[in-house]
């Protein structure tokens, strides 16, 4: 019993002891850091966002708010969110933040709430994700975060159909810990993961004809060749016209007295 008691008094004394380092590890803007005012509604409209830079957004209940930050290696990035409700929603509603590379890959959540759910009479709720720390390098298989452009969605999955288009406020901050980690992988990524979205280039200028090579400058080389159509279809035409000419003749003095 005397035991029991012990670890008991063990443990408040470790929660008393790490409610304070918990408290203080909450992610906070940076000194001097601009708010933004802005979400895009894709990928490609994605707002940028550094880490420590605060988001404070007023949307629409079924909107799909993207921002984008970017990651070098050694860095482990968490998202925190708060959306605040106006009074008078009908029922409950599940909200989700995903975190994409610059792959458009999705990336896991090493911890976090990432997909809570409120309650109708809730006035707020939280989301947050903490990512894997960014390598440096990784196979192409894997889906290991890598150094580039990362973007954040925020958006409502499950909720009543009266509550859709209420306004809603939006509370976002990315944070970053460490940079230039050091890391027991023998390679780094050559270039950070950007999407292309400029593919493909407009030609300016006809091309230049090419040269012609030495060997096609022979007679033969406008002949078609053996088994092409057009040989079969000249000797049909010669065949045919053969064949009525002959006809013909032999009609003629068939005719004849």
């Amino acid at each position: 019993m005397r035991t029991l008691i012990r670890a008991a008094a063990a443990l408040a004394a470790t929660g008393l002891t790490l409610t304070p380092a918990a408290a203080s590890a909450a992610p906070t803007p940076s000194a001097g850091a601009i708010t933004v005012t802005k979400a895009g509604t894709s990928f490609l409209t994605a707002t940028p966002v550094t880490a420590g830079q605060p988001v404070q957004v007023g949307a629409a209940t079924g909107d799909h708010l993207y921002w984008s930050f970017p990651a070098e290696a050694g860095q482990v990035h968490g998202i925190a969110a708060t959306i605040s409700f106006p009074k008078g929603r009908t029922g409950a509603s599940t909200w989700t933040v995903d975190v994409f590379d610059g792959l458009r890959r999705r990336q896991a959540c090493a911890a976090g709430a990432q997909t809570p759910t409120a309650d109708a009479s809730a006035t707020s709720v939280a989301l947050g994700c903490t990512l894997r720390r960014v390598r440096p390098w990784a196979e192409p298989w894997s889906g290991d975060p890598l150094p580039g452009t990362y973007y954040v969605r925020l958006a409502v999955t499950d909720l009543p159909e009266p509550d859709l288009g209420l306004p809603i406020e939006v509370s976002l901050l990315v944070s970053a810990d460490g940079e230039d980690g050091t890391s027991g992988d023998d390679g780094r990524l050559t270039a950070p993961l950007v999407p292309n979205t400029r593919a493909g280039k407009v030609l300016t200028a006809e091309p230049a004809p090419e040269p012609v090579a030495e060997e096609e400058t022979d007679l033969t080389g406008w002949l078609p060749e053996p088994g092409s159509r057009w040989v079969w279809t000249t000797a049909g035409g010669v065949i045919a016209a053969v064949a009525g000419v002959v006809g013909f003749a032999l009609t003629r003095q068939a005719r004849r007295p």
